[in-house]
């Protein structure tokens, strides 16, 4: 039997997942930041993407969209804490479509720092969300 590790992605509003995995990815802020068995304990911040749930016996991973958020990693047990969580399964391609093009739209137009600002973080999150779901079309899901 392979070696887990409990991971629990959680939002605002629900609990997205609780279970064992063998191996867990998060979109660090440095870079995609890879939770084995054992890891380092850790805090960090995390960006907009997937996480990836390698979960035991099964070939596919399991993908999450996280909006940012925290990661903690404890010897036995590892956290997500994310501003808003969706399933992949759960994500809407052109729902994510249209908040990028408003997103761009209000950038072309910005009449301010902080509509700017606003712009910017919700022109990441839809490509993120856009990006996660072109990875589960690639993997058949």
């Amino acid at each position: 039997m392979a070696m887990t590790i409990h991971v629990d992605v959680v939002s605002t509003e629900e609990s997205i997942f609780s279970g064992l995995v063998e191996f867990v990815a998060v979109p660090g802020e440095a870079g995609e930041l890879g939770v084995l068995p054992g890891h380092t304990p850790l805090l960090t911040r995390i960006r907009p993407g997937a996480v990836r749930l390698k979960l035991p016996n099964k070939d596919t991973e399991e993908l999450i969209f996280v909006a940012g958020g925290l990661l903690e990693v404890q010897p036995n047990l590892v956290t997500v804490l994310a501003d808003t969580a969706i399933r992949g399964t759960d994500l809407d391609a052109a729902k994510a479509m249209e908040a990028k093009k408003l997103a761009e739209e209000a950038l072309a137009n910005r009449k301010g720092t902080l509509d700017y600002a606003r712009a910017q973080a919700e022109l990441v999150e839809a490509t993120a969300q856009l990006a996660t779901i072109e990875r589960m079309k690639k993997r058949g899901h």
